[in-house]
């Protein structure tokens, strides 16, 4: 087993870290710092790269599914402990983000900031952004489970909740669990729907977010809302 020690002095990912900064890692390099260890055969660095190139970059493989992870030889429960907690991290830096400034200013952190939640989930769920009326994160909760219809999303229960934490704007999200972040009809339906149901008590929906495996959509961004 080879590890971060093993390589020669000027190949060290924490030793270049220290010297030139986080960004001038690799992603391998960086992941491999996490690593620490590769496997009988294969270095860290190679055991990094190979974990890349499977779960198509390291976007995907913070949201790989437990059971994807446990798949992989080399990474036993401390390495896949490490890699949630990154995840987690990740979250919450994003939540803090979202917190402190307008979510509409900043589209693209909420795209991620679902993406980290919805992404690696093997089931659907629908779930929503409450934000204050400055559009600011007051909580993300997961309402509803299950395929989405119109009958299974309950626009009563989100105004519900929404007006339960005094929320002035919605972000709605759900995830496609077969990877293909693009709108359905139902999914059209159930939008229309909830912003109906919701400007009634003066609840704006400033998006609808699909997340699917890699990728995110926004209805604001397609001209959809």
């Amino acid at each position: 087993m080879t590890g971060l020690r093993d390589l020669p002095p000027e190949a060290r990912p924490r030793e270049k870290l220290l010297a030139r900064g986080a960004a001038a890692l690799a992603d391998a390099e960086l992941l491999a710092l996490l690593l620490r260890t590769g496997t009988a055969g294969q270095g860290v660095l190679q055991l990094a790269q190979s974990l890349i190139d499977r779960f198509d970059g390291l976007a995907g493989l913070l949201a790989a599914r437990p059971d994807d992870l446990k798949a992989v030889k080399g990474l036993g429960p401390a390495k896949r402990a490490e890699l949630a907690a990154v995840l987690e991290v990740a979250r919450r830096v994003l939540a803090e983000r979202l917190a402190a400034q307008p979510s509409f200013e900043q589209p693209q952190a909420v795209k991620d900031y679902l993406s980290l939640h919805l992404a690696a989930l093997d089931h659907e769920v629908f779930a929503v952004i409450f934000l204050d009326a400055q559009h600011r994160l007051i909580q993300f909760e997961v309402l509803f489970r299950g395929s989405l219809t119109q009958t299974s999303v309950h626009p009563r229960e989100v105004a519900r909740r929404a007006l339960a934490l005094n929320a002035g704007a919605v972000v709605l999200a759900h995830n496609h669990p077969s990877g293909v972040a693009e709108p359905s009809r139902a999914d059209e339906l159930i939008t229309s729907a909830l912003k109906q149901a919701l400007a009634l008590v003066d609840v704006r929906v400033l998006d609808h977010v699909i997340v699917g495996r890699g990728s995110a959509m926004s209805f604001a961004e397609r001209g959809l809302l």
